[in-house]
């Protein structure tokens, strides 16, 4: 399965504000991306796409394609950090908070750019994977 690139972009755009704005103006609303990270990974649906699909002006298979799965590993990493940063700025670790929460705004905003830090992870998984699978044969 496949998600029209425009969607993705809003749900990174979305992490990337709502991130910042936590940041800036009170730490808890960082559990607002969490939430929707959370409810994304455990329903295989996410809702800030969800809610945007209605906004594409042409059909969603006319748009560039971002692979599904791919999109759920990057929102595991992304759902993760969020999670250490909450329980760090909740335990009084402010620097590892915000290390945490600096780590997906910069991989969000520099997958706005145009380069998936995700992706790279994920495919140098699989070929370890598989490189491992071979000399095991």
């Amino acid at each position: 399965m496949t998600i029209p690139k425009p969607l993705v972009q809003t749900n990174q755009a979305f992490i990337v504000l709502s991130v910042i704005l936590a940041l800036v103006f009170h730490k808890a609303l960082l559990l607002l991306p969490f939430a929707v990270g959370v409810y994304t990974l455990a329903t295989k649906s996410n809702p800030v796409i969800r809610f945007s699909k209605r906004f594409l002006k042409r059909p969603p298979m006319s748009y560039i394609q971002e692979d599904r799965d791919q999109q759920l590993f990057n929102q595991w990493i992304a759902t993760i950090c969020l999670g250490l940063s909450l329980v760090f700025f909740a335990f009084g670790f402010t620097a590892m908070g915000y290390a945490f929460s600096i780590m997906v705004v910069l991989a969000a905003g520099v997958a706005l750019l145009g380069y998936c830090i995700g992706c790279t992870i994920r495919y140098r998984y699989m070929m370890w994977k598989h490189n491992r699978a071979k000399a095991a044969n």
